[in-house]
C-alpha cells in the first residue's frame, strides 16, 4: 500500500485470481456472521457501527505505515459520493429489502450487478465485452438462481415482496454505479488503503445522519456474539474483501470483477453447509456447477483495452 498519488506496477493474471476469491470467499462467510447482528440494534445502525470501525482500522494502518491520509478538498467531496454509493446506501437498502424477502431472493437479485458492471463499463469506459464474459456473467446469474430455486419458485405477487425486489433491485443498481466510480476514481492513480478508509468514515457518518434524521434509535449490543461479529465484519468483511476487490477492480476494471456478484452466493452455501447442515438437492447441484464454469469463463477470458476514463479534476496531485 502506498503513497495515495503512487501507480503501482500491474501484477499478473495468478495475483488477479487470488484478490477475486479472498473477496469472494470473504463476503460469502459474512451471510453468517451477519445473523449475530440482527435482533437488538437496527440494521442501519450496525451498518454504520461496521464501516465506521473498518475507517479507523485503515486510517490506523495507514499512520502505522506512514502512508499519507492527505487530500484536496475536491477529493475529499468525491470520497464522500464513493462512500455513499459504495458502503452506505446500497447496504441499507439490502437489509430492508431483507425484512420483505428471503436473504436467496436478494441474492439473486444482487447478482444482477454482473450485468450492470458489464453494461456500465461499456457505455462509461468503451470496455468491449469479450463474448466469454457475456456467457459466463448469463451462466453465472442462471446459476444463482438454481442455487436458490426454492425460494425462487416460491416468489409471489404480494406487496411486500414486489417491495423487497424493488429494494434490492435498487440497492444493485447503486452497488454497480460505485463499483463504476471506483474505477474512475482509482483511475487517476490514488491508492486503495487511504481513499477507502476515508471512504467508509464518509459512508458512517451518512448512516448515521440518515438514522438521525429518520428517527431510527442508535444503540449497541454488548454481548460476544454481536461484538464478535461486528470485528469479523469490519476487519475481513470491510477492510481486507474491499481491499481485495477494489485492488483487482482498479486492475481489471468493474465488468470482470462484477461477477463476484455470482460467485459470493455460492460460498455462501458452502459456508451453510459447514456450519448449520444445509442439504443439497439437485436444483443447487446445478447451480454451483453453472457458477463455477461462468467463472473459468470470466477469469480465462483474455484483457481488452480498456479506454482511460480520464482524471477526475485537471491536473491535480494529492499532497
Amino acid at each position: 500500500m502506498d503513497h495515495p498519488s503512487a501507480t503501482p506496477a500491474r501484477p499478473g493474471a495468478s495475483s488477479d485470481v487470488f484478490l477475486f476469491f479472498l473477496a469472494s470467499f470473504i463476503w460469502g462467510t459474512t451471510w453468517l456472521a451477519i445473523k449475530f447482528q440482527l435482533g437488538v440494534v437496527a440494521p442501519e445502525v450496525s451498518v454504520a457501527w461496521r464501516f465506521a470501525l473498518a475507517s479507523l482500522l485503515l486510517v490506523g494502518w495507514c499512520l502505522l505505515r506512514g502512508v499519507s491520509l492527505r487530500f484536496t478538498a475536491r477529493d475529499h467531496a468525491r470520497l464522500a459520493l464513493l462512500g455513499f454509493l459504495l458502503f452506505g446506501l446500497n447496504y441499507v437498502l439490502v437489509y430492508r429489502a431483507e425484512q420483505h424477502l428471503a436473504s436467496g431472493l436478494v441474492a439473486v437479485v444482487f447478482s444482477f450487478l454482473v450485468f450492470w458492471n458489464l453494461i456500465g463499463a461499456r457505455l462509461f469506459f468503451g470496455t468491449p465485452t469479450p463474448p466469454a464474459v457475456a456467457l459466463g456473467a448469463v451462466i453465472g446469474v442462471a446459476g444463482v438462481a438454481l442455487l436458490f430455486w426454492p425460494e425462487v419458485t416460491s416468489l409471489h405477487a404480494g406487496t411486500g415482496q414486489a417491495r423487497g425486489l424493488w429494494l434490492a433491485l435498487v440497492a444493485t443498481l447503486f452497488a454497480s454505479a460505485g463499483n463504476l466510480y471506483s474505477q474512475r476514481f482509482f483511475a487517476t492513480g490514488l491508492a486503495v488503503a487511504p481513499s477507502i478508509a476515508l471512504a467508509m468514515g464518509y459512508a458512517s457518518l451518512s448512516v448515521m445522519a440518515w438514522c438521525a434524521v429518520s428517527g431510527v434509535p442508535f444503540a449497541f449490543d454488548a454481548r460476544r456474539g454481536y461484538v464478535l461479529s461486528l470485528a469479523y465484519l469490519a476487519l475481513f468483511g470491510s477492510v481486507v474483501a474491499f481491499m481485495a476487490f477494489l485492488t483487482l477492480l482498479k486492475r481489471i476494471g468493474a465488468g470482470r470483477s462484477g461477477y463476484t456478484a455470482a460467485v459470493i452466493p455460492l460460498i455462501a452455501m458452502l459456508a451453510s453447509t459447514a456450519f448449520e447442515g444445509y442439504r443439497w438437492s439437485a436444483a443447487p447441484v446445478a447451480g454451483m456447477l453453472l457458477v463455477l464454469g461462468g467463472t473459468v469463463l470470466v477469469l480465462r477470458a483474455k484483457e481488452r483495452t480498456v479506454r482511460d476514463p480520464g482524471p477526475l479534476s485537471d491536473g491535480r496531485r494529492t499532497s
